[in-house]
């Protein structure tokens, strides 16, 4: 241990094994650590979109019978044979409004116990084409026991269980049909009259859960709060009985937004969410699957880092007297490797082992950067109207500044649109009836500038890149898209419905535009002042119309 050279290379060794490790080690936790939060993020975003469209679907549902249920024991004014007659048709009437109105009923009824009545039996009616409700022969209830709850499910369990109740999935009477439905038992005085209820076509829920998907075996699933099934993609639960159910997994039932559970000797990860009608919404992937990039990554980084020990000892004991000043500079890149900063300058570049080091320490950087710049990318859509945001808005104007600073001139125009009065939108109506005035504005610029990128960019603003034909015919989708919004603006029933959007449309011009930024501000400026210009014309038309036309609000 005398030698300076052989405690130099020792030493020296010693650095780059503890320096090429911990880069290796807190790479490995940072990869695992971002991949896992990416992954239940992932899941929490498919979650929650399920939620929203599975919550308004159900929920619909569930008002429209809770108004039809408040309105017939509101209604009945007497059990007797002429009483239930009339309260019938009253009924009937106001049940089809409501159903009319409802998305995807198959079925709704108002049944009365035949206790009250062996006369008056109630209505049945069903749309099982799309073409509008037809009243269907009732089912006879005298044939049950009526306080068996495995059979005739939607009148005996809300009977038995004398509350709203979502049923799980069952095949419903005479038609054959898998369904789910909601049912409110009918009181008149304390005394149980009957069941109104609405029944929906199983298919439909399983479609918008089945469009859940993530990874090659990831899925989504319906359970009660206790875990029992009411749609799996991979179990026929209308098919169940309580002796074939599976029992519910360890682990799957959980207070926790993210859980870990076995089912079928499978490690599985997943996210739950509850919906309004106490329903929960799974949605889940096998561990491997969610942790295999992170796994695979960590495990290219082990080999590299191996292979980079390698190669510095062998450099490090042959050339000794020649790499101590180019060590240093690895030495001190690799510190600040390990702190993050990979955008550092090696300048040995000899064509030796230590050159050859050097470049591939310099790979193995640039490769470590770029996939955790991948693991860090977030997902470029826009949750509510699923085009891309602004992240992506960003990205695409640097990839055209990048081919300016090149010297390219790239042929492109950027449009950007502002949604009027969202504000009021939102304070007079609802935040709901907001968004959904948003979507009708998106969803009309989509289809004008259907061959071009359409990003929201703010809470009201949208922008599109136009290139190619769309560049080319600029003028007549501007002009279309104008027309596109007065049409839907004057068919609209409520203001929320409307489109009002302020537009503007700037050309990259090389002479006057020395970055993509600016093309941007220039369309900006042009969006604002057909906004002013806009809302001057508004003001004229509120003036010539008079006080009284001014103050009445727009539905």
């Amino acid at each position: 241990m005398r030698s300076l050279r052989t405690r130099f290379t020792l030493m020296t060794l010693t650095v780059v094994v503890i320096t090429v490790a911990a880069i290796m080690l807190s790479s490995v936790i940072f990869i695992q650590r971002t991949e896992s939060h990416n992954s239940n993020q992932t899941l929490l975003l498919l979650c929650e979109t399920g939620e929203r469209n599975l919550d308004y679907y159900f929920n619909s549902v569930q008002k429209s019978v809770s108004k039809v249920s408040s309105f017939v024991e509101a209604d009945i004014d007497g059990l007797d044979e002429q009483s239930l007659e009339n309260h019938m048709q009253r009924v009937g009437k106001y049940f089809d409004e409501m159903a009319s109105k409802t998305n995807g009923v198959l079925t709704y009824y108002y049944r009365i116990d035949p206790e009250v009545s062996d006369t008056v039996k109630g209505f049945w009616y069903t749309d099982l084409d799309g073409k509008g409700f037809a009243e269907h022969e009732v089912t006879d209830i005298t044939l049950y026991d009526t306080d068996d709850t495995s059979a005739l499910v939607w009148f005996t369990v809300p009977k038995y269980k004398g509350e709203p109740i979502w049923l799980p999935p069952y095949i419903t009477d005479n038609l054959n049909m898998r369904v789910i439905s909601y049912n409110v038992p009918i009181y008149w005085r304390g005394q149980f009259v009957g069941v109104v209820g609405i029944e929906i076509d199983y298919s439909t829920m399983a479609e918008q859960v089945e469009s859940i998907r993530l990874y090659n075996n990831g899925y989504a699933f319906l359970s009660d709060d206790q875990g029992g099934l009411f749609y799996h993609p991979r179990i026929d639960v209308t098919a169940m009985t309580d002796e074939t159910k599976p029992a519910v997994p360890d682990g799957l039932i959980s207070e926790s937004t993210f859980i870990k559970y076995s089912y079928d000797g499978v490690e599985k990860v997943g996210s739950w969410l509850s919906l309004a009608n106490g329903m929960r919404l799974y949605v889940t992937a096998p561990l491997d699957e969610a942790n295999g990039d992170w796994v695979g990554l960590a495990g290219n980084i082990v080999v590299v880092g191996i292979l980079v020990l390698l190669l510095a000892a062998v450099f490090i004991m042959i050339y000794t007297k020649r790499i101590t000043k180019p060590l240093e500079e690895l030495t001190e890149a690799a510190n600040q490797a390990d702190q993050g900063n990979y955008d550092y300058v090696l300048s040995y570049d000899k064509d030796d082992e230590l050159g050859r080091l050097t470049s591939t320490f310099k790979r193995m950087s640039s490769h470590m950067k770029g996939q955790i710049s991948d693991l860090n990318k977030q997902v470029f859509i826009d949750s509510l109207t699923h085009v891309k945001n602004k992240g992506a808005f960003t990205i695409a104007l640097d990839d055209f500044q990048t081919q300016m600073d090149g010297g390219g001139q790239p042929t492109f125009a950027v449009g950007v649109f502002d949604c009027d009065d969202l504000k009021l939108i939102n304070d007079q109506y609802g935040h709901n009836n907001g968004d959904i005035y948003l979507k009708t504005a998106c969803q009309t610029i989509c289809r004008v500038f259907q061959h071009s990128p359409v990003f929201r960019i703010g809470g009201d603003e949208f922008a599109v890149i136009l290139q190619h034909d769309d560049y080319r015919n600029r003028d007549a989708l501007a002009s279309r898209f104008k027309s596109d919004c007065d049409a839907a603006t004057a068919a609209a029933v409520h203001q929320w419905e409307q489109v009002h959007v302020a537009m503007g449309i700037a050309v990259y011009d090389p002479q006057e535009d020395g970055s993509a930024s600016e093309v941007l501000r220039r369309a900006d400026k042009i969006m604002y002042e057909d906004k002013s210009a806009r809302k001057a014309g508004r003001q004229q038309t509120a003036s010539a119309s008079g006080p009284a036309q001014q103050n009445s609000p727009s539905v």
